[in-house]
């Protein structure tokens, strides 16, 4: 055979290589950055600052003013945390729900984390070192109270992983309270049902309780993501299946308490009261009044009749400087009560008693 009538096969197989590289290549020239890419969202989106809000989820229940201030409380040493931790590579659900929180304009959110903590010792530490320029106001009294605490807790279960279900269960406990996330399902879906717990951190009353749930359809087997490999591809809310799913059972929880809370009616106890013995008495126990511990005298009640920070401010009116009236009894006001009871022939104790008291109100 000719060379002329050797078939050209490799040239033409080579050409047609070339032409799909060069195709491949065309299908990679759209690689430009986007930002704002619907596919790397969850229902938690957009920002917040203040009262004001950017692109939140139309989804998300709002209110017209704050109902008081809450802390978001997240245990990390309990075994739902080291899960969604190391194998789902999640983030805090706290990150999730302060974002949900102050888009909802329903609360104020206050720092209460180890680490924002331990940033507002460090720059109070720099004001008392002297460090710090003149003006920079980091002075004691200005933290702002926590009303309320919101505490998430999460409970993951795999129907189809046979025991990993009992023994993920079971590093849980069946805890009460707080809140609670259920994920499991078929081969082909996921479902998180939530429950959100509301405290007064000043009673320590439960204020609120809801549930919430949401489900997803389009993604593989729960029993792949106990694995390590599995483990390994896991990363934000917002660009896993399982964050998506627990992002949007928070809101869906959440949601339902602001909608219980728009008619909140405090709990009442007849009889006793809130605390007092309940109206389910016990036989035989003591009446709550022989219980309580009595309240400390102040006042006239202690033989006093002038608070402190009163004879602060009468001290200081006198000319018995006791710096600003805060009702402590530091080395100041007391040498002002010293100086006080010298010139008045008192005893000179440093103390704000009865005579002094009566003295200062002249």
């Amino acid at each position: 055979m000719s060379a002329a009538q050797r078939p050209r096969v490799p040239g033409r197989m080579a050409a047609a290589a070339v032409l799909g590289v060069a195709a491949l290549l065309a299908g990679c020239e759209t690689t430009n950055m986007r930002m704002g890419s619907s596919e790397a969202k969850t229902v938690a989106t957009g920002s917040a600052a203040g009262a004001a809000n950017a692109n939140a989820s139309d989804a998300l229940e709002r209110c017209e003013s704050p109902l008081g201030t809450v802390s978001l409380i997240e245990n990390q040493q309990a075994g739902w945390y080291t899960i969604l931790r190391d194998q789902y590579r999640l983030p805090p659900t706290a990150n999730l729900l302060r974002l949900l929180v102050q888009q909802s304009n329903c609360f104020v959110v206050v720092e209460r984390g180890a680490a924002g903590m331990n940033a507002m010792t460090r720059e109070r530490a720099l004001m008392q070192s002297g460090e710090m320029r003149q003006g920079s106001q980091f002075g004691q009294g200005q933290v702002v109270a926590s009303d309320y605490g919101l505490s998430p807790e999460i409970v993951f279960q795999n129907n189809n992983a046979g025991g990993a279900s009992a023994s993920l269960g079971g590093l849980v406990g069946g805890r009460a309270g707080g809140l609670l996330a259920v994920i499991g399902g078929s081969l082909n879906t996921k479902e998180a049902s939530a429950l959100l717990t509301l405290i007064d951190n000043r009673s320590g009353v439960q204020v609120a309780a809801s549930e919430g749930s949401a489900s997803k359809t389009d993604f593989g087997a729960m029993g792949q993501l106990m694995g390590g490999s599995g483990g390994a591809r896991m990363g934000g809310y917002s660009n896993t299946a399982e964050g998506k799913v627990i992002a949007a059972a928070f809101m869906d929880a959440f949601n339902q308490m602001v909608i219980s809370l728009r008619n909140y009616k405090a709990q009442t106890v007849r009889g006793q009261g809130l605390g007092g013995g309940g109206r389910l008495g016990v036989d035989g126990a003591a009446p709550p009044a022989q219980t309580s511990a009595p309240r400390a005298a102040t006042g006239a009640q202690a033989g006093v009749a002038m608070p402190l920070r009163d004879a602060q401010a009468r001290l200081n009116a006198l000319g018995y400087n006791t710096g600003t009236p805060d009702g402590a009894m530091g080395q100041r006001t007391a040498a002002a009560l010293r100086a006080f009871q010298k010139d008045k022939g008192l005893p000179q104790s440093g103390r704000l008693d009865t005579a002094t008291a009566d003295a200062l109100a002249q």
